[in-house]
């Protein structure tokens, strides 16, 4: 008796123990904790202080408060973002590690990045879009893009360059579309970032600039830099009185930048609807809302699957630019 009471009192430790771990089989139903029931590390794929950057501490912050945990900000800077993302790609999909994107992650795959957009991740949210410029020095006697593309066709080839923030960015690709849906002639000057190649056009070193509306609405209103054209389907809140590429006859022309927020691919559907929920209702927030529109964002907030559509879409439209163009992350 001895013998069988010392066997049931281990086997009854051991369950217990299973349990306490909830290391049960299926048939035993163990309630496991409410996500989250520990900090969030949220991936910035870029340097701090930039605005991909300010936007992620600003949704962590908020993201924090209604979650009941710490949400992180990591920054994983280099390679156009390609190595923050990656490491998301490849983290335990339990909804612990999100990754906030801006727009060369729909483009670099298309530029020999080792990520899928679609195996790799799992959408949560579109959370805003920033809108882009072109921008002429004052000394091009062009007020309109009809002017200015008039001015380029009758002018001698390798007369006009653009500059943008660097080779694959949204903003050298929508200068790639105006290129082959206006037939002109337009030689791309890539910088590294948004600073020198808007330093480079004010300083009239380049004619013309294709970047975002926030780096460069300051020169905008004080004469440096004449916004000829926005880059949304609609005019931009920073620049109500500068038409659309649309407005101005180029339909195709509709360069939205993302700024997204995503999981690895396999994170369990209830952990993403939950992070969608709380995400959303943040980027709804009036003061929030406010808050982005005065950063020169346009807060979205759409359904996981409306940003995987989004993505996808964004996607196959960079690829064809890309192998029209022929572009290289050399060029």
């Amino acid at each position: 008796m001895t013998d069988c009471f010392r066997k049931l009192r281990c086997e009854l430790i051991v369950l217990i123990s299973c349990l306490v771990l909830g290391t049960l089989g299926p048939g035993f139903a163990v309630a496991e904790d409410t996500y989250p029931n520990r900090p969030i590390h949220m991936v910035v794929p870029f340097p701090p202080g930039g605005s991909t950057d300010a936007l992620g501490r600003q949704l962590a912050q908020e993201m924090a408060a209604e979650l009941g945990q710490s949400v992180i900000v990591e920054n994983k800077a280099g390679a156009s973002g390609n190595i923050g993302a990656i490491q998301v790609a490849r983290s335990s999909p339990d909804g612990y590690t999100l990754l906030l994107v801006s727009g060369a992650f729909v483009v670099n795959p298309s530029l020999g990045a080792q990520y899928d957009v679609k195996k790799d991740f799992s959408p949560i949210t579109y959370v805003a879009t920033v809108p882009s410029v072109l921008v002429v020095n004052p000394s091009v006697p062009a007020h309109t893009l009809p002017e200015l593309i008039d001015l380029i066709k009758k002018s001698p080839p390798n007369t006009f360059n653009f500059a943008t923030p660097g080779t694959g960015s949204v903003q050298h690709l929508a200068g790639e579309l105006l290129k082959r849906e206006a037939g002109i002639d337009l030689t791309h000057v890539p910088f590294s970032g948004a600073g020198p190649a808007i330093a480079a056009v004010l300083g009239n070193h380049v004619q013309i600039a294709i970047v975002s509306v926030p780096s460069i609405k300051s020169q905008i209103e004080a004469g440096g830099a004449r916004a000829i054209a926005t880059t949304l389907s609609q005019r931009v809140p920073m620049l109500p009185e500068t038409p659309t590429f649309v407005e101005a006859g180029y339909p195709s022309i509709v360069v939205d930048q993302i700024q997204g927020l995503l999981a690895p691919a396999g994170v369990p559907s209830d952990v993403i609807e939950k992070l969608n929920k709380t995400s959303v209702s943040i980027i709804r927030k009036p003061e929030i809302k406010e808050a982005l529109l005065e950063q020169g964002y346009v807060p979205l907030g759409t359904t996981s699957a409306e940003f995987a559509s989004e993505l996808e879409a964004h996607g196959r439209k960079w690829a064809e630019v890309i192998r029209d163009g022929n572009i290289r992350t050399e060029d």
